[in-house]
């Protein structure tokens, strides 16, 4: 099935918020009530395709009769992606990011044919896989002809290899189906981030997802050991063996890359057994200086749970660490911060490092509050986009942003971009609640991941675009990365070329002008458009 258009996920799983949670917003934040409904589908002007008899002709030939769709409603459902500016223009009957097309190719062949098709018609492609883009990577700048290129289709599991433990797939599969078909063999890939249910093996590559079990798992590009792309200019693999000496690793190039230099066909992955126990549990501490100091220590020193991740004094408070538990009886949240350490493997193995994690966290000034807490994070660990719906129903602002840094760098970002956020906010009139959490740790440093909820405004779009300039402004002062794993996009790419420096995007875009000569796919996506 199809997202819902207009928001997250399942419609049938969109849930209003509380009254109880209305009224605090009103209370706190000022939070108004809609002047008016969102508009509906079929309330949307769209209009006709501006794809000439030749270009049609030519992308009818590569896949299909009934793989190239026109019509509003699947020109609508691959609009943009899932950032709240997004959703807010949509539900204003805002078409400007509109595609003139979709395309669904079912081979690499025809991945190939569709490029070399726009080439000649000079059509730029952005690909999509499961729509889930929160940074502007499916709004294409610098041209107003595209086409949408979906790869749904293509969604099979090519090969799997149990001795190697590795498992080859189609870009287009979504992570809950690529995980039933490993299951069938008894592997699970082990990457779950936030967007799970919808998400494709494709973006995960394209995007450098990290699963809330990063801490156990690692991250999507530490899993993908080999790579097929389609680009404009040919085909081109990279993963011979799962490390070589032989030049740069070019692997390295494609993950990240957000459909810029080619489309991603293939995906070799390392897959691990299904876990034989998963458990989940709370610890709680005084502070977020002491959590982290804590989370550090196992992240350096181990023994590393599965997962671990640590919510500040606010998002404690508001109980987001567990957002099914939102507004209802028994969710009331004690002083301090809620961590969540969860263990999946083998009995031997997550008993082992269970008991030998408390001791580092009781050593660090934790108090483990029991599985209950961790379970119920695990229960509702996909249900936050689903919050952020009702919450803009309701009438207010939520977003998100994260990054990472060093540890010694951490306290600093963490003050900066609150500082950043509140200020500007407040200036405008709409004082914001931002919470933060700490979602994926390494040995030398940390990802910080914050929800800001405010009043709207009477311009929304307009509304947040300071706060998250000055959010980025501060990113980069204190020395953090302008994204840890919500990828570049638009959003993030004049942030993007002030990280990099001029000589590396120089380098990127005469790897683009090889692969991608007439720029077509996803044009202004990681790099300015020409």
């Amino acid at each position: 099935m199809d997202m819902l258009w207009s928001g997250w996920g399942d419609p049938a799983r969109a849930t209003p918020l509380p009254d109880t949670v209305i009224g605090l917003l009103r209370d706190m934040l000022g939070v108004k009530p809609r002047s008016a409904e969102p508009v509906a589908l079929d309330e949307i002007s769209v209009p006709e395709s501006p794809l000439d008899a030749a270009v049609r002709q030519a992308l009818l030939a590569a896949v299909g009769g009934e793989h190239l769709r026109t019509d509003a409603e699947s020109r609508i459902r691959h609009m943009r992606g899932k950032s709240t500016p997004d959703l807010l223009r949509i539900r204003e009957g805002d078409t400007t990011d509109i595609p003139a097309a979709v395309v669904l190719p079912a081979s690499h062949d025809e991945v190939l044919a569709v490029l070399k098709a726009c080439v000649v018609h000079d059509v730029a492609v952005v690909p999509f896989g499961g729509g889930t883009s929160v940074v502007g990577g499916l709004a294409p700048e610098g041209r107003r002809l595209f086409v949408a290129l979906d790869l749904r289709r293509m969604d099979a599991l090519l090969a799997l290899d149990p001795v190697s433990r590795t498992a080859t797939l189609q870009p287009g599969l979504r992570a809950p189906h690529a995980e039933a078909l490993l299951a069938e063999h008894g592997f699970t890939l082990g990457h779950f981030p936030q967007s799970y249910e919808w998400a494709t093996i494709g973006g995960f590559a394209a995007a450098r997802s990290s699963g809330q079990a990063s801490a156990g798992y690692g991250r999507f590009d530490e899993m993908v050991l080999g790579l097929t792309v389609a680009t404009p200019a040919g085909t081109l693999e990279a993963g011979r063996a799962p490390r070589s000496a032989a030049g740069p690793d070019l692997r390295q190039l494609v993950l990240g890359s957000e459909g810029a230099f080619g489309v991603i066909t293939s995906v070799t992955v390392r897959i691990r057994p299904v876990p034989r126990i998963r458990r989940y549990e709370g610890w709680r501490f005084d502070s977020f200086e002491a959590g982290a100091a804590a989370l550090r220590r196992l992240a350096q020193d181990g023994p590393r749970p599965t997962v671990l991740r640590l919510s500040d004094e606010t998002e404690t408070l508001v109980g987001l660490a567990q957002p099914d538990a939102i507004g209802s009886a028994g969710a009331e949240q004690a002083a301090g911060c809620l961590a969540i350490a969860g263990y999946e493997g083998t009995e031997e193995d997550t008993s082992y490092r269970r008991e030998r994690a408390a001791v580092v966290l009781s050593e660090c000034g934790g108090t483990c509050v029991g599985p209950e807490p961790g379970e119920r994070w695990a229960h509702g660990r996909y249900s936050a986009p689903y919050l952020r719906d009702a919450l803009l129903d309701a009438g207010a602002f939520a977003e998100t942003l994260e990054t990472a840094a060093f540890w010694s760098r951490l306290p600093e970002l963490y003050a900066s971009v609150r500082e950043a956020l509140i200020g500007t906010l407040s200036a405008s009139g709409t004082p914001p609640l931002v919470m933060c959490h700490i979602s994926h740790v390494y040995e030398n440093g940390a990802s910080l991941y914050f929800t800001v909820v405010s009043a709207q405004g009477d311009d929304p779009v307009a509304h947040w675009a300071p706060a998250k300039q000055a959010a980025n402004e501060a990113i980069m002062a204190a020395g953090g990365t302008i994204s840890h794993h919500h990828g570049v996009g638009t959003d993030h790419r004049d942030w993007y070329v002030q990280e990099a420096g001029l000589l590396a995007v120089d380098a990127l875009q005469a790897v683009k002008r090889r692969l991608d000569p007439t720029g077509l796919l996803n044009p202004g996506v990681l790099l300015p458009a020409d």
